[in-house]
């Protein structure tokens, strides 16, 4: 089946959405500078992300049709074999996108390199137009992404491409019951963080930083190790475990392979949710009575890679 349709998706520069909250550019402008805050730096992204889109968009019509779709939207859009997509952003926008992506082609574009890391961005404004015409002619070299998932025993699910939240809506004690590798316990901690590969440059990684640095105030010449997982490897860690005379600290991390499923059964009557990739307004709740297994999807992401030899 021939692609007819490049969809781009993109968000809302800082500038936008402060407009958006303060309904003008002057008013905005206003909040920015009587806090103390460089109003110039989110007029220079905006400014920086719009020539970058433009420059794309002029590309890209010149070799197939295209529409933009903003973030809010993609959880509700329907990709197919017709698409591919071309996310323009910041690499969380990849994430986001990923997970609802059906496995059509992904063509990450880094808009300002100055400003944004790219571990998930192999193209630029410039040479992104060499990975479509890759993906239009079927030779293009890509990394398939496995997703995480967590399935609840009422039959709902949701995927990860980079990370799972399980724990409470607030800042209260996330209370459940844990199962991994033959073991069980209750627990109170601040939620459970479950990571796949491409996700254990993010949430993750502040974990181990958090780790490390309290642990670097009692030890010395500590060095800082990275999580080095498989491509089909999750790692969980809790967040701020709390020990009772109910509550246990036994299970504090794992990695879940092909054969292992990490099981949490809530025991929080209200507050409790599941979301994945930092959206929290596309949750699961999670309250009591509510089982979820959390492990490897069936679903893969496929990132169209800028050569034939790429990580993430």
């Amino acid at each position: 089946m021939s692609i007819e349709y490049a969809i781009i998706v993109k968000n809302k520069t800082r500038l936008e959405a402060l407009i958006e909250r303060f309904n003008t550019k002057a008013q905005a402008k206003f909040y920015i500078e009587r806090l103390g805050g460089n109003f110039d730096d989110y007029v220079s992204e905006h400014e920086t992300f719009y020539t970058s889109l433009v420059l794309l968009q002029t590309q890209l019509s010149k070799v197939i049709k295209n529409k933009i779709v903003e973030r809010a939207y993609v959880p509700s859009y329907i990709f197919t074999e017709k698409n591919l997509i071309v996310v323009v952003g910041q690499d969380g926008l990849v994430a986001n996108t990923a997970k609802y992506s059906r496995g059509v082609p992904i063509i990450a574009v880094n808009p300002d390199k100055e400003r944004y890391d790219g571990v998930l961005l192999p193209f630029d404004p410039i040479n992104f137009i060499y990975g479509v015409e890759k993906v239009l002619v079927g030779k293009y070299h890509y990394r398939a992404i496995r997703l995480a998932e967590a399935k609840l025993n009422d039959g709902q699910r949701l995927l990860a491409f980079n990370d799972l939240f399980i724990g409470a809506s607030s800042h209260i004690s996330a209370r459940y019951r844990i199962s991994f590798n033959n073991k069980k316990e209750e627990q109170s901690s601040s939620g459970l963080i479950v990571s796949t590969r491409a996700g254990s440059t993010g949430w993750l990684s502040s974990v181990f930083n958090m780790a490390y640095g309290v642990t670097g105030m009692f030890e010395k010449n500590l060095k800082l190790k990275r999580p080095m997982l498989r491509e089909n490897d999750l790692v969980f860690a809790i967040r701020e475990p709390f020990q009772s005379i109910r509550t246990q600290i036994g299970i504090t991390a794992g990695i879940i392979k092909e054969r292992y499923s990490l099981t949490i059964e809530s025991l929080m009557p209200v507050k409790g949710i599941i979301f994945s990739d930092g959206i929290e307004s596309d949750f699961l709740n999670f309250n009591s009575g509510t089982i979820a297994t959390i492990g490897l999807a069936n679903e893969k992401a496929t990132l169209v890679m800028s050569g034939s030899k790429n990580a993430i």
